[in-house]
């Protein structure tokens, strides 16, 4: 069985990407290494940690990670959001056989693009 252990982040500032990530997902840093040149983000649960790399990105199209995020009120989730410093692109919202979702599409601090929708 394969199991997905960490989502890893090309950024410029892997201390401040690792404190946005950490207060909305509600992680923990964990200690690596000091040969090690990332900060590492643990979650509670199954899910896959995240892993901070200060690395170049590439061009302003690349998709270097790409999180969605589920609330139970997206509205204030994503002025929570905007408080801890990542940006709103666009609201969009989709109709099919019957159902209506609307999402945020977001940026962290360092551009890297994020959506927040309803459970």
């Amino acid at each position: 069985m394969i199991k997905l252990d960490h989502i890893t982040f090309a950024c410029t500032d892997p201390d401040r990407l690792a404190e946005f990530w950490g207060q909305v997902l509600d992680g923990e840093r964990r200690d690596l290494p000091p040969s090690v040149d990332a900060v590492l983000l643990e979650r509670d649960g199954d899910g896959p940690d995240l892993l901070f790399k200060p690395m170049p990105r590439g061009c302003e199209r690349d998709l270097p990670i790409h999180l969605d995020l589920g609330t139970d009120d997206r509205e204030t989730a994503v002025d929570e959001l905007r408080e801890l410093g990542a940006s709103v692109r666009a609201t969009k919202t989709e109709t099919f056989d019957g159902h209506t979702n609307t999402w945020a599409v977001m940026e962290d601090p360092a551009g890297n693009g994020f959506c927040v929708t309803d459970y």
